[in-house]
């Protein structure tokens, strides 16, 4: 079964993890990135090495996201950059696995939860979503 597994952030993280910290988004230094950088990249290894990830990637931050919407009346579709405000969560980024169960899964959710942030950094839930590989429907 393949899933998607999801981790949050707000762009106040994404300017934290740049050392210019808030209220919830305390200040990273280098020591702290590198710290996440390692964890991903071992952890990102082992599933590579297990044949059970099949994609991963971190989003830009928020600033720089284009929403398009289509036009009710039919006219050129309406189009927003940055439509965020600094607290609000949204994908920051993401794993595609291949796991024999949803517990397999949720076992590498858990393990995500533990990648080192510093003290005082909101606690986002990690989300896993089933790919429906049968289709609408079905």
């Amino acid at each position: 079964m393949k899933y998607m597994v999801m981790v949050l952030g707000s762009q106040a993280d994404y300017d934290a993890m740049k050392g210019e910290g808030s209220s919830g988004s305390p200040a990273w230094s280098q020591d702290d990135v590198r710290k996440m950088i390692t964890f991903m990249d071992k952890l990102n290894g082992e599933l590579s090495a297990t044949g059970e990830m099949l994609d991963g990637q971190g989003l830009t931050e928020p600033a720089r996201t284009r929403f398009v919407t289509a036009n009710p009346s039919g006219g050129a579709p309406t189009v927003r950059d940055d439509p965020y405000d600094r607290g609000r969560e949204l994908l920051a980024g993401y794993w595609i696995l291949e796991c024999a169960s949803l517990d397999r899964a949720t076992e590498i959710a858990a393990r995500i939860t533990e990648c080192p942030v510093p003290p005082g950094s909101k606690d986002y839930p990690v989300v896993i979503r089933q790919i429906d590989e049968a289709g609408p429907g079905e």
